[in-house]
C-alpha cells in the first residue's frame, strides 16, 4: 500500500482549471484537489454524529475524509454517475434542493396561515366526478359541465346525495365506495378540491369545480376538530410467533388480570411484550396521532382513553394482542411551532402553483428571456399523430430549419432541444387527444424547465451553501451505488465467499450456554413455592395454571422453551444446573425454573446468524477494498494547512 505522504503539498495545480491557491488545498488524491473549506464544513457537521473518541480528533477524521473521497473517485472511476438510475435520483434531489431557493420568499404568510387553520379542522366528505381533460374541445367540455349542473340541481333540490353518487359519478371505484373521500385536511387533497371542502358549509354541497381529473361537486358530512399527538404505552403478544405453549389472547388476558391486581404495568411489558423495540422501555411508543397507527383498532382504543394513566382493555390488531397506557395528551401545535414545517410544505405542494409564475419571472427579471421563432405551426407539421400514442420518434430538424425557440440569460434553446423534449416528455404525459394543446403544453412545460434548469445551474455557481449542499449529496449517491456494485451485491451474491468467511470465523458466532427449561413467574413468594412443589411432581404447565390461576385470578405465567443463560426471562444471577430451582426475585416477581437439559456453548448453523455474518462480511470486503484503492491513489497531504486546522478547532 502506498504510504499516505504527509508532506507538503508540492503537486501543481493549474490555476486555470482549478482557480485555487496552494494554502486553500488540504490534499489532493491523484490530480485532485481536496479544499480546506469542503473539509472544514463536513468535519464540523458531523463531529457530534461519530461515535469513536479517536475520530473525532482532526487526523481521526482525516482518515475517514479520504475514504470517503476515495469511494467517490472510485465511483467516478467506474462512471456510475452516467447510469439514468444516479441522473434521474440526481435530478429529483437538485429538484427538491433548488425549490428552497426558486421560491423562498414568495411563499406568503396568508398561504402559510390558512393551511395552519385548516390542519387543525378534519373534514369528512364524499363527491361526485365528471371526468372531463384539460385539452378537450370546448362542447365536450361544455357537455360535462352542464351534466355536473343538472345533478347539482337535484341534490340542491333535496335528491338523496348517495343516490346521486351511485347513479352519475364517472370516478373510477367511486360508486362502491358511495364518493366517500373519509377525513382529510390540508395538504391531503389537490388545492382546487381542498379550497372548496373547506368553505362548503356542513350538509350543504359545493360549488362545481374543476380539477385536472374533470368537474366536482362535494358534500360536506362533518368537520371536526383534529386530534392531538399522544404518548401511549403498550404490551404486545404478537399472533405472529408458531410453536408457543400458550394462545395469545390467553397470555393477554392473563397480564390485564396482573395489572388490574396491581402489578406495574412497565415491568410486565419489559417481562412479557411482544413488542421487543419497545418493551426494554416499558412498552412506551413514540409519540403519534391519528393516521400514524398502521391500526385503526389500535387507534381507536389508545384515543377512547380519556386520562393521563388510563389503561385499556385487551384489544386485537392485525399484529396480535394489546394492552395499551396513555401516557401523555401533547395538545395541538401552535402556529409558531409548525410555520417552518408548513412553509416546506406549501413549497413542495400544488399551492407552490400560485406563485409559479410569480418564481419564472423574478429568474426572467434577473437573466433574461427573449422568445424566438413562432413555433406552433412547424411543429404541428413535424410532429405526427404518432405523439398522441406516444410513439412519436426524434428526426433531427435540418440546420436550416432549425430555428431559435427562445433563450434565457445566456443560453439558446432551439427547435431540435425541443423536439427531443417531446419524444422524451410523451412517454410520461397525460393523453391527449388534439396535438395542438399538446405541443402548447409541452412547450409551456418546457420552457419553465429550462428556466428553471438554467437558475440551478447558476445557483451552484453563485451560492456557495447551495453548491455545498449539492455537491455531499451527489457524492452520497455515488458512495451508495460504489458501495453497492463493489460491497453489498457482491457479498450477498457471493455464497461460496460468506460460507469461506463464515468457516474461518466459527468461533465468533457460538451459542452461549443454554438451558432447555420451564420458568414459571409467581405474584408472591407462597405462590411459588406451590409452583414448585407441583413441579417436583412432574405436574404439567396446564395443570399448575389450572391449580394456582383460581377465581379469575392470575397468580403465575409459565414460559418454556431453549433459553440462553443471559436472556432476560431468566432470573438475575441464576444458577446454571438440572432439575428444580430456588425461588428467585426478578423485576418484582418470584421465579422458579425447571430445567430439563443444560445444552454447552457450541458454533451456531450459518442459517442461524446469517444476517449478523453477512454484515461482518461486507465489513472484511469493505477493509480489503480501502486497502486497494489507498495503493491505487496516491495522496499527499498539505501539512501547513493540516496543521492550521487542527490550531483552529483546538481553540
Amino acid at each position: 500500500m502506498k504510504k499516505i505522504l504527509a508532506t507538503l503539498l508540492i503537486i501543481l495545480v493549474s490555476v486555470s482549471v482549478f482557480s485555487q491557491k496552494k494554502k486553500d488545498v488540504l490534499l489532493t488524491i491523484g490530480d485532485e484537489p481536496v479544499l480546506v473549506k469542503e473539509f472544514k464544513r463536513v468535519y464540523a457537521k458531523n463531529l457530534d454524529l461519530v461515535q469513536e473518541e479517536s475520530q473525532k480528533n482532526v487526523d481521526g477524521y482525516l482518515d475517514l475524509f479520504i475514504d470517503y473521497k476515495l469511494k467517490v473517485k472510485e465511483a467516478y472511476n467506474q462512471n456510475l454517475n452516467e447510469t439514468e438510475e444516479y441522473k434521474s435520483e440526481f435530478s429529483k434531489y437538485q429538484e427538491q434542493l433548488s425549490r428552497n431557493y426558486l421560491a423562498e420568499d414568495n411563499v406568503t404568510s396568508s398561504l402559510i396561515k390558512e393551511a395552519y387553520d385548516r390542519s387543525l379542522i378534519e373534514i369528512n366528505a364524499n363527491h361526485i366526478l365528471i371526468l372531463s381533460k384539460f385539452d378537450d374541445l370546448p362542447q365536450d367540455t361544455l357537455i360535462a359541465y352542464n351534466k355536473l349542473k343538472v345533478i347539482r340541481e337535484k341534490a340542491i333540490a333535496g335528491e338523496d346525495f348517495s343516490k346521486l353518487i351511485k347513479q352519475y359519478t364517472e370516478e373510477p371505484g367511486g360508486k362502491e365506495r358511495g364518493g366517500e373521500l373519509g377525513y382529510f385536511s390540508a395538504f391531503s387533497m389537490v388545492y382546487t378540491f381542498e379550497n372548496e371542502a373547506y368553505n362548503t358549509p356542513v350538509g350543504e354541497i359545493s360549488e362545481i369545480l374543476r380539477t385536472q381529473f374533470g368537474y366536482h361537486i362535494i358534500k360536506v358530512k362533518d368537520r371536526r376538530a383534529k386530534s392531538p399527538r399522544i404518548s401511549a404505552s403498550h404490551i404486545m403478544i404478537s399472533s405472529k410467533i408458531e410453536n408457543r405453549n400458550f394462545k395469545p389472547e390467553d397470555r393477554i388476558k392473563e397480564l390485564y388480570a396482573k395489572i388490574q391486581q396491581g402489578e406495574s404495568f412497565e415491568e410486565l411489558a419489559e417481562q412479557y411484550s411482544d413488542d421487543k423495540a419497545t418493551a426494554k422501555v416499558g412498552g412506551k411508543l413514540r409519540p403519534f396521532a391519528r393516521g400514524e397507527i398502521r391500526s385503526e383498532e389500535f387507534e381507536e382504543a389508545v384515543y377512547n382513553l380519556k386520562n393521563v394513566g388510563d389503561i385499556s382493555v385487551p384489544i386485537e390488531s392485525s399484529f396480535g394482542w394489546h394492552i395499551i397506557k396513555l401516557n401523555k395528551n401533547y395538545g395541538l401545535p401552535t402556529f409558531e411551532e409548525e410555520e417552518e414545517s408548513i412553509a416546506k410544505k406549501v413549497k413542495n405542494s400544488d399551492r407552490a402553483k400560485v406563485i409559479t409564475q410569480k418564481v419564472t419571472q423574478k429568474i426572467i427579471d434577473k437573466y433574461g428571456y427573449k422568445a424566438g421563432e413562432e413555433y406552433i405551426s412547424f411543429f404541428n407539421d413535424y410532429v405526427n399523430d404518432d405523439v398522441l400514442t406516444k410513439k412519436w420518434k426524434y428526426q433531427e430538424i435540418p440546420e436550416d430549419q432549425n430555428k431559435l425557440l427562445f433563450t434565457v440569460g445566456t443560453k439558446n434553446i432551439t427547435f431540435n432541444d425541443f423536439a427531443k423534449f417531446i419524444e422524451e416528455r410523451q412517454a410520461s404525459s397525460r393523453p391527449y387527444e388534439i396535438k395542438e394543446s399538446l405541443i402548447k403544453d409541452f412547450f409551456n412545460d418546457y420552457k419553465e424547465k429550462e428556466i428553471k434548469q438554467y437558475f440551478k445551474n447558476q445557483l451552484e455557481i453563485e451560492n456557495e451553501e447551495y453548491a455545498a449542499v449539492i455537491n455531499e449529496y451527489r457524492s452520497g449517491l455515488l458512495i451508495f451505488d460504489v458501495m453497492d456494485k463493489n460491497i453489498w451485491t457482491r457479498a450477498k451474491d457471493d455464497s461460496l465467499g460468506l460460507q469461506s468467511y463464515f468457516d474461518a470465523n466459527k468461533e465468533n458466532y457460538k451459542w452461549k450456554q443454554r438451558v432447555d427449561a420451564i420458568i414459571i413467574s409467581a405474584s408472591n413468594e407462597e405462590v411459588a413455592k406451590k409452583a414448585q412443589d407441583l413441579l417436583k411432581r412432574n405436574v404439567s404447565e396446564e395443570e399448575i395454571k389450572k391449580s394456582l390461576n383460581l377465581n379469575e385470578k392470575v397468580e403465575v405465567i409459565i414460559t418454556s422453551g431453549i433459553f440462553e443463560i443471559n436472556q432476560r426471562e431468566l432470573p438475575e444471577n441464576f444458577e446454571t444446573k438440572p432439575g428444580i430451582s430456588k425461588i428467585y426475585t426478578n423485576d418484582g416477581s418470584f421465579v422458579v425454573v425447571k430445567v430439563s437439559k443444560i445444552l454447552e456453548p457450541s458454533v451456531k448453523l450459518l442459517e442461524e446468524v446469517k444476517g449478523k455474518v453477512m454484515s461482518n462480511y461486507q465489513t472484511y470486503l469493505e477493509v480489503n477494498w480501502m486497502k486497494e484503492l489507498r495503493n491505487k491513489n496516491e495522496v499527499v497531504i498539505n501539512k501547513k494547512a493540516l496543521k492550521k486546522i487542527k490550531k483552529e478547532f483546538k481553540n
